[in-house]
């Protein structure tokens, strides 16, 4: 078995650069989480990445701005008490009718949302902006690391678990890249049974991989090791049964917000959790013929306020400690276009919940949708930077001290704070 794909074959991704070296180390940190409950109660954030740009203006309805009708003919989300209509939030805005389960945690004050976020970059590119808003640095492309692992690093933890920050996708998302090691895994019973069968590996000789500095460590780890991957397996990722009766859908994303509940539960030192959904890059057939409220964006709203709801409502109590806020590059279009759909935009909504969010309130400066209130004359303006709600979230609640290195070549100004937290 060569180097790589013993690597491969561990299911463990590591956020920084050049750590796939250290990977003994890795797992010497990784066995420090058999005692289950060693590392007490732990504040979340858990992120969840809207990949494609989702309709900020169809998701949280601006059904109280007549424009909105003007400029949507056909895909506009009609007004409470109409047929598939938006469901009230505050006389001015209402959710999409297909995050009906969400209502109930706008109503219990759970659920808050900043509208008119976003980059302070005009670019229209996928890429990069997904890429600024992840490094946090909008504009420029130099940034090594990402704002999540800043937000560790900066954050007053003595946390030493290798959970501290996990990724429930295939690949380290850019969010997390940094000093501060994360795990990045598709699916927590393959990651345990993968990393039992790199255990067992390595009490079969496979320590000659590494060179004869490096053997010791792996020799001291196996046994630990071991343990710890049985630590993990004791949460029963294949048996989980959710609580409170919370059902998630059975989609990658319902998955991953079932998964991180888990870790949450088994008490393994989480602090940051990442989660991502895509296909929101709706240019055509956004919505279903005469049926605004359905169709593709519908279906893809569906998925993420149910994959929320079941992640609130299994956690329960829980929530005091977890914050869930969602993100994604950049809104779409004002205006819809010839096709059913919306193109590449600027301002958008993102949604935040926990039991310490000051929900049941729409923050931002909403300045409008007439041609003379939009940006460039056709989008939605930016009044919150993004950085800003990224920067309350992680000092209000991971506790993270020096916000300028949170966000490097910005001044974060907590009077620009939305307050949705205490």
């Amino acid at each position: 078995m060569d180097r790589r794909l013993f690597i491969k074959n561990t299911g463990i991704g590591l956020a920084s650069f050049g750590f796939m070296a250290a990977a003994p180390e890795f797992l010497h940190q990784f066995a420090t989480a058999q005692a289950k409950g060693r590392y007490g109660r732990k504040k979340v954030l858990v992120t969840i990445f809207q990949r494609g740009a989702v309709d900020g203006l169809n998701m949280v309805v601006p059904y109280g701005d007549p424009a909105y009708y003007d400029l949507r003919r056909t895909i506009a989300i009609r007004k409470p008490n109409e047929t598939e209509g938006a469901i009230d939030l505050d006389g001015s805005f209402g959710l999409h009718p297909a995050m009906a389960s969400l209502a109930p945690f706008w109503r219990s004050k759970q659920l808050g949302i900043i509208h008119s976020s976003g980059s302070p970059d005009n670019t229209r590119s996928h890429f990069d902006a997904q890429d600024y808003m992840e490094s946090g640095t909008p504009g420029y492309k130099g940034t090594r690391d990402g704002w999540l692992n800043r937000a560790l690093q900066t954050a007053d933890s003595k946390n030493d678990s290798p959970f501290r920050a996990v990724s429930m996708t295939q690949s380290m998302p850019r969010s997390l890249y940094g000093k501060a090691p994360s795990v990045a895994m598709m699916n927590l019973s393959d990651f345990t049974i993968k990393a039992g069968l790199y255990t067992a590996d390595l009490k079969g000789g496979f320590e000659g991989i590494y060179d004869q500095n490096v053997k010791d460590t792996l020799g001291e780890t196996g046994k630990e090791t071991f343990e710890a991957v049985n630590f993990l397996k004791s949460a029963n990722p294949a048996q989980y049964k959710p609580e409170n009766g919370a059902a998630y859908p059975a989609s990658p994303l319902g998955r991953s917000m079932m998964q991180i509940a888990q870790l949450i539960k088994a008490g393994v030192g989480l602090e940051v959790a990442f989660a991502e959904a895509g296909g929101w890059d709706t240019h055509t057939n956004q919505s279903l013929g005469n049926a605004p409220a359905r169709g593709q964006l519908a279906n893809l709203l569906r998925d993420l306020s149910n994959s929320i709801a079941a992640f609130a409502t299994d956690l329960g109590k829980r929530m005091d400690d977890v914050v869930v806020l969602t993100m994604s590059e950049f809104g779409r279009t004002a205006r819809e276009n010839g096709s059913r759909g919306t193109d590449h935009g600027h301002g958008n909504a993102m949604l935040v919940l926990g039991n310490s969010v000051k929900g049941g309130k729409v923050y931002g400066d909403w300045k409008g949708l007439r041609p003379d209130q939009l940006s460039e004359g056709r989008d939605l303006a930016v009044t919150t930077d993004f950085r800003d709600v990224f920067a309350e979230a992680a000092s209000k609640h991971l506790g993270s001290k020096d916000l300028n290195t949170l966000f490097p070549k910005y001044t974060v100004d907590r009077s620009n704070f939305r307050g949705f937290l205490g």
